[in-house]
Formats: structure tokens, C-alpha cells, sequence
């Protein structure tokens, strides 16, 4: 019998009740560089995360749609004040061919995402979903199974058109700041300045039908221990009002972006051995949750926090729009490289270069071509600085050298496992035994399309290593998929 659903709840055990606030505030004022206890602390996170979900982490990319924005945030480059800012947006025909883009690397999971501006309405937003979600590419087979979201918050009505789509995985939407004095700073004006209406955006989720949300705080804006008890506190709401935690919680560290004042002189910076300690006490206060990590940081920053337990990562990611088909080479170009100017605590020091760049004329889709191979309409075009610019087999390889399941699935969204349906089975500790051989059938998929000749070899290691620790039930499941995937047949899940 293939993996299915439980048919009761294991009784809970440490690894899945999670932490209270008190416990969680105790764990945050704990002295960073104390090793003895930060290597306890880390081991939990580590072994609650595998008990939930097992060793496998999820891929996906950011796609941006348009970077026109009517709101003042002052850590972001899209704000609408920095006239710096080269504004675009993508035509139809120019998102069919980034999302042609990623899918001929193996994506198979995109993140969508748009600034708040009369230009780009929610109405061509729901048109660009149905673009996304209908593109297919022949030889090998392409295609995106799951789109997420992070768009500015919405009414409950159409908070339901977005779900009636039929595409839409997770909405998320960070909150940025949990402290109302700093929020009121970094959002002078526009429609995100309003503090109550945007924390109870995933209420009107809830409502509209979207019981997959995701929330975050921008990490470096207030004191980190405050934001991270606002995320749990949210979490909790959540949970108790609809029965349905965050699917996800990410956890953005800010980096220097064009002309934003914020990113340029971070206000509370986070260093790295407490954005360690931040990102352990998440894992153990709520177990059942996805957390995720973006190229914000750097290749070994990200390395180490998956043993932390990160669940998700973005991979060869670009901030700029259209990005992914004008350049396929590297990711959007940096405002400096990833070790040159930083300091101890992994943050880059100074302004970013170029940030003095003359106020360019406004351009829309129909940006001249001889101008998007340049270093400065890239930096005119990014919403913050990368940190980690590896092409995604880099990064598979990467994973599965460190003994991670890369995985590309989307069995939960399209089985019905959302929102309770997903809670009840990612709280009792049974969620990995979709994960493990789902995430496995993926990465075979990946391997048999796309991936370079070492990132074969070594996938086919791990995937044989990691099939002998199923159940026998399942194991022999997964092994009748498996044929049928090396027959030729793909989009295979439990």
C-alpha cells in the first residue's frame, strides 16, 4: 500500500508540541556564544525538523512580476520614491519566456511577486497566474505544478478569486515588522502603512479559502528577539482561530538595496551567530511549519542553517524583473560580490556600489535590448543585494552532497492536503511519510532531465541510500512509481 493518510494521530511527543512563548523568550535571551548551549539548542532543531519532515528540502524560485510600488517602505529599492529605480513591468509574452526560462533548468515550483501600484492590478495579476500556471516545454518535459505567492494584502473577496484560480499554492505576505513604533518609520505612506489592516491579511485568507499562508518579519528592522515572539504569536492566533498554523515562516535577513535608506544603515543588524539561535528556536516553537531561507544570504550561511532546520530554499534566484530570460548565465548582478567589503557578521559594509547612479528616464516592457546586458540596469531593476549566486544544479549537487534530499514536490496541494488537512498530519509527525518518497520520485525526475553528469551520480547514491530507510509497504510503492518514472512517465506522487 502507498503512503496514506493516518487514520489517528501518534500521541504528541517532544519533537512536535512545540515551545511556548516563555520557553521561546528564555531560549532568545540565551548568550549566543555559548557553545555548549547554542549546540543543544541546535541539535534539538535539527532533530525535531527530521522527525517532521525528514531531510528533504524544497526548491522554488522568485519570479517578479512588475517593480512599480506605491508604498514608501524604507528597506526596499522598489519604494516608490527612489527615482534610481529602472521601472518595468513583464508583458504576457515576456513572462511566458522567463517561466520558459526556469522551467527548462527543472523548476517546477514558483514563488510570484509584484509591487503595489495602480499600473500592475490585480486583475492582470490573476491573468499572469494563469499564464504561469498553463505554460508548458516539450523535450524535456516542463512545467510549474505549484505557484506560491507574495503579493500585497487583499480584500476576502478577492482574496477568493485568487483561490478560485485553481493554481495558487501559498499566500504569503511578511508583516515585516512586529513593532508598531518601527513599522510606522519604515512605512511613512501608502496603503502598506496601515499596521492592523495588513497583520489580519491572513484572517482574510482564512476566510477567502487560502488555509496555506505564510507569514514573516524582515529581520534587522527591530530587535530580533521581539520579532521573532511577533511570529509566534501570529502563529498561534492562527492555529487557534481556524485551526491552521503558517504553512510557512520566513525569515529574510535585510541586505543593502538601491537608494533604501534602511537596507543601506540596517537599523538593529542581526548577526550571524544570533540569526542561528533566531532560526533554531522557530524550528522548535512550531514544528509543523515550513521555513524558509532565500538567497539573501550566502552559500555557507544557508549550509549551515539547514542544519538548523530550514525546510525550504530559493535556488538561482533574481530579484530583477524578467531576469531569468534575458540573462540565463548567472543570477541578476550583485552590487558586490559576496566576500568583498563584508564584515565578521556576514553583512556587507558601506553602500552598495553604483548607488549613486544618475536618475534614469522610466521605462516600461519595451526596454531596449542593447541595455539589459549591462551591470547598471540590472542594479536599477533589483529589489535588494544576493547573496548566494549559484546556478540551481550547483545547488542540488551541493544538497546532496551534505546528505539533503532536493526536492521539487507538490503532492500535498494537489491530494487536498492543505490547511487542517495538512496540520493534522504534519503535527503528528506522519508528514515525512509523503515527503520521503515523493521528494525522491522528484529528484529522479531532476536527474533524468536536467541534471549534469556529477549531480547524477551522486543523486543516485543518495536516492538509494534514502529508499532503504522506507517501510517495506512503502518502499515496494515507491519502487512500482519509479519504474514507471524511468519508463518515461513524470508528475509522479503519494
Amino acid at each position: 500500500m502507498p503512503p496514506g493518510h493516518p487514520t489517528a494521530d501518534p500521541p504528541q511527543n517532544e519533537f512536535v508540541q512545540g515551545l511556548t512563548l516563555e520557553e521561546a523568550a528564555t531560549l532568545l535571551n540565551v548568550d549566543s556564544g555559548n557553545k555548549d548551549i547554542m549546540q543543544l539548542l541546535c541539535d534539538a532543531a535539527l532533530n525535531v525538523k527530521q522527525q517532521i519532515y525528514g531531510n528533504r528540502i524544497v526548491l522554488f524560485a522568485p519570479v517578479y512580476l512588475a517593480n512599480w510600488c506605491v508604498n514608501t517602505c524604507q528597506y526596499c529599492a522598489f519604494r516608490g520614491a527612489n527615482k534610481q529605480m529602472q521601472r518595468s513591468m513583464l508583458t504576457m509574452d515576456e513572462l511566458r519566456q522567463e517561466v520558459e526560462a526556469l522551467e527548462a533548468i527543472g523548476h517546477k515550483r514558483l514563488l510570484l511577486l509584484t509591487g503595489e501600484h495602480p499600473k500592475y492590478s490585480f486583475d492582470r495579476f490573476l491573468e499572469a497566474v494563469q499564464v504561469v500556471g498553463t505554460v508548458k516545454t516539450p523535450n524535456p518535459c516542463g512545467e510549474i505544478r505549484r505557484i506560491n505567492v507574495e503579493i500585497p494584502s487583499l480584500s476576502v473577496s478577492d482574496m477568493r478569486r485568487l483561490k478560485a484560480t485553481q493554481y495558487i499554492g501559498t499566500y504569503t505576505l511578511f508583516q515585516e515588522t512586529y513593532h508598531r513604533d518601527t513599522f510606522r518609520k519604515m512605512h511613512p505612506g501608502g496603503p502598506k502603512s496601515d499596521y492592523n489592516h495588513r497583520i489580519l491579511t491572513m484572517d482574510r485568507a482564512q476566510l477567502g479559502g487560502l488555509d496555506d499562508v505564510g507569514i514573516g518579519a524582515l529581520f534587522g528592522l527591530a530587535d530580533y528577539r521581539f520579532e521573532v515572539l511577533g511570529l509566534l504569536m501570529h502563529a498561534h492566533h492562527l492555529d487557534r482561530t481556524y485551526g491552521t498554523g503558517p504553512h510557512t515562516i520566513s525569515i529574510p535577513r535585510m541586505q543593502p538595496a538601491l537608494n533604501a535608506p534602511a537596507a543601506e544603515h540596517i537599523p538593529m543588524p542581526v548577526h550571524d551567530d544570533d540569526f542561528k539561535k533566531l532560526v533554531a528556536v522557530i524550528r522548535c516553537a512550531v514544528p509543523y511549519t515550513g521555513m524558509i531561507l532565500s538567497t539573501r544570504e550566502s552559500a555557507q550561511i544557508r549550509r549551515e542553517l539547514l542544519r538548523l532546520g530550514i525546510s525550504q530554499i530559493s535556488a538561482g534566484s533574481r530579484t530583477d524583473v524578467g531576469a531569468y530570460h534575458r540573462d540565463t548565465s548567472c543570477d541578476a548582478a550583485p552590487f558586490i560580490s559576496n566576500t568583498a567589503g563584508t564584515s565578521g557578521n556576514g553583512y556587507i559594509a558601506g553602500r552598495p556600489a553604483k548607488s549613486q547612479l544618475p536618475p534614469p528616464a522610466t521605462l516600461d516592457a519595451s526596454h531596449k535590448e542593447e541595455e539589459e546586458d549591462t551591470e547598471e540596469y540590472k542594479l536599477r531593476r533589483g529589489q535588494f543585494c544576493l547573496q548566494d549566486h549559484r546556478p540551481l544544479d550547483t545547488v542540488i549537487k551541493d544538497l546532496l552532497h551534505d546528505g539533503f534530499i532536493p526536492s521539487f514536490c507538490t503532492a500535498c496541494y494537489r491530494k487536498g492536503r492543505t490547511g487542517a488537512a495538512f496540520m493534522k498530519i504534519a503535527k503528528s509527525g506522519r508528514i515525512q511519510d509523503f515527503c520521503q518518497p515523493n521528494a525522491l520520485l522528484s529528484l529522479q525526475e531532476y536527474m533524468e532531465d536536467y541534471a549534469s553528469p556529477q549531480t547524477k551520480a551522486i543523486g543516485a547514491e543518495v536516492i538509494h541510500r534514502e529508499s532503504q530507510l522506507m517501510s517495506d509497504n512503502a518502499k515496494r510503492a515507491y519502487d512500482r512509481k519509479r519504474r514507471h518514472l524511468l519508463e518515461g512517465k513524470r508528475d509522479l506522487y503519494f
